[in-house]
């Protein structure tokens, strides 16, 4: 049996449309003006405030406040503003049926997580949601998937962590268990480096998963 840890954004769903729309929202509130929404993909995957800092030129004090005008958008409308990637319950079954176990680790707030899950009715899939909070604590990739290890009781030995940005497998490489970065998401292969395996789509991960 192993312990496949999954994020969401760009790994189970596509929330582009949802997150970007947020993104704007509160960059609107500093003046800043976006002309195409598709810049602001860079911000799908890694913490909120790391990203308004680093992509926006924000003061920390700044990304603070743009995350309470993103959720201003995101919590009543832009959750939703998303889909389920294809073959995604299909693959998730199948490992399910084979004995192991789900586990959601992903630095969006908890709540909104069990939202979606529940609302794409993927939530039936999954042993254990391990996100961050509301107030900002456990954001990192890497104090998730350490959040998720101790409160589930996952042996590192059978675990594996699967995700689309490069935080996915540094959080994995941290808490020293393995990874597999998937291409169709938003990361690319110079973020996938230090990666155990690599799954070019949904099909290829239970094959990426026991290829280490």
């Amino acid at each position: 049996m192993k312990y496949v840890l999954f994020d969401l954004d760009g790994t189970l769903t596509d929330p582009q449309q949802g997150i970007t729309n947020a993104v704007a929202y509160a960059l609107r509130h500093f003046g800043i003006a976006t002309e195409d929404n598709s810049s602001l993909n860079k911000f799908i995957g890694p913490p909120l405030i790391y990203s308004f800092v680093e992509y926006s030129g924000l003061t920390e004090e700044q990304a603070r406040e743009a995350v309470k005008k993103y959720r201003e958008y995101f919590g009543p409308k832009g959750i939703f503003e998303n889909k389920v990637y294809k073959g995604i319950p299909e693959m998730l079954q199948k490992l399910r049926d084979r004995g192991d176990s789900i586990i959601l680790a992903t630095s969006k707030p908890w709540i909104y997580a069990e939202q979606i899950l529940e609302h794409f009715d993927l939530k039936k899939y999954f042993d254990f949601v391990s996100g961050s909070e509301m107030n900002g604590d456990r954001c990192s990739k890497t104090e998730v998937i350490a959040y998720a290890i101790e409160r589930y009781g996952i042996d590192k030995d059978n675990a594996v962590m699967v995700g689309d940005r490069k935080h996915d497998i540094i959080g994995a490489n941290e808490n020293n268990i393995s990874s597999v970065g998937v291409l169709y998401g938003y990361g690319n292969m110079e973020e996938f480096k230090t990666a155990s395996a690599i799954a070019e789509s949904v099909e290829e991960i239970i094959s990426a998963i026991d290829s280490i």
